[in-house]
């Protein structure tokens, strides 16, 4: 295994550019071998450098970030992609489109004043992301988050009238790729709502929400204080807010929280998965999707001690196996599928057929 990660730094911003080189530079294991400032020498630079990775910008003359990725996926050049992103509704969107395109993450660009607070920020934003998507380019699996054990054996399963009423997901990193495949396969007459948690600030859930409405049968929105969990509709959790699900005389409702950040994340799965768990009980079904870290693990014990049953994506098919693998490892998944069948488990599962 090569001892250090070759980056490309592509921005047109002279500034960020020596932001993202600092930021590189101050990382151990990283050889930043060039930079670019426009999307056509970023091209001819990752065709003569071969960079294990590429911090991207979105916005650049001659070939915006859209185009760079659109031009590596024509020319078939594998190297990982980590998109720097505005905070902006633009920037949101652009991001999302990325992601699709098969981006490996994003990073906020710093709104600090402080050049040496934008390194800190950059810094603690991009380190953990590099690491993942270097193991994730070096090795023929995605790479264990935390030391290895031998998972137990996930269950066949045959639960015959199952029909859970909710399905709730968590999903990390490769995530926006992930729902972009599963979510369109369910059909509109899915009887069971979904609801989900994707790792991603404020404006992006929203955004992601409003590219997967425009792609799937069934009703996608980012969820709203007091909506409630209806069959046919996906409620994606909003960036910056803690989402759960409460009870009322109605039916279950959703409540959105500033409670504090768990593992890292607000919103977190493990944090809507216990709602689940003390609401639907055994009548729910959880899913973790690709990600970095842990995030759902805890959450999934407690809907599963509720009775619920607990599907994970398999190692090959994760563009980060760490969240489905804490799920794994701690004898949780009653099914580990990959991506490309998770669909058939849920369309089996809420049409009470057995899973296998």
């Amino acid at each position: 295994m090569p001892s250090r990660t070759r980056c490309l730094v592509v921005d047109d911003s002279t500034l960020y550019r020596k932001i993202v080189r600092d930021v590189l530079n101050s990382l151990p294991d990283v050889e930043v071998v060039g930079a670019a400032s426009d999307g056509q020498q970023a091209i001819e630079r990752i065709d003569s450098l071969r960079p294990d990775l590429v911090t991207l910008d979105l916005e650049m003359p001659r070939l915006d970030g859209i185009g760079v990725l659109r031009e590596l996926q024509r020319r078939r050049i594998d190297v990982a992609a980590i998109m720097v992103s505005a905070f902006t509704a633009a920037g949101a969107r652009t991001t999302t489109e990325a992601l699709r395109l098969g981006a490996f993450d994003f990073v906020l660009k710093p709104s600090t004043n402080s050049l040496d607070e934008s390194v800190a920020q950059l810094r603690h934003d991009l380190g953990p992301k590099l690491r993942a998507a270097a193991w994730r380019k070096r090795t023929p699996s995605p790479a264990p988050q935390t030391a290895p054990r031998a998972p137990r054996p996930a269950p066949r399963l045959r639960l015959p009238g199952l029909r859970p009423d909710v399905v709730a997901i968590a999903v990390s990193t490769g995530g926006p790729q992930a729902l972009t495949q599963l979510l369109p396969r369910l059909p509109a007459s899915f009887p069971t709502p979904v609801l989900v948690v994707q790792h991603m600030p404020p404006l992006f859930t929203k955004s992601l929400a409003e590219d997967l409405d425009r792609r799937c049968p069934l009703t996608v929105s980012e969820a709203s204080q007091g909506q409630p969990v209806r069959r046919g509709e996906v409620l994606i959790a909003p960036g910056g807010k803690q989402m759960r699900v409460a009870k009322s005389a109605a039916g279950p409702v959703i409540q959105l929280t500033d409670d504090p950040p768990e593992n890292n994340c607000r919103p977190a799965a493990d944090f809507l998965f216990r709602s689940v768990a003390s609401v639907y009980g055994a009548k729910s079904l959880g899913l973790v999707l690709t990600g970095m870290g842990d995030d759902g693990a805890l959450g999934a014990e407690k809907m599963k001690q509720a009775g619920a049953v607990i599907l994970a994506q398999d190692e090959a098919s994760c563009v980060v196996y760490g969240m489905p693998r804490a799920v794994v490892d701690r004898g949780l998944a009653d099914v580990v599928a990959p991506l490309g069948r998770l669909h058939e488990h849920l369309a089996a599962a809420a049409a009470g057929r057995a899973l296998a």
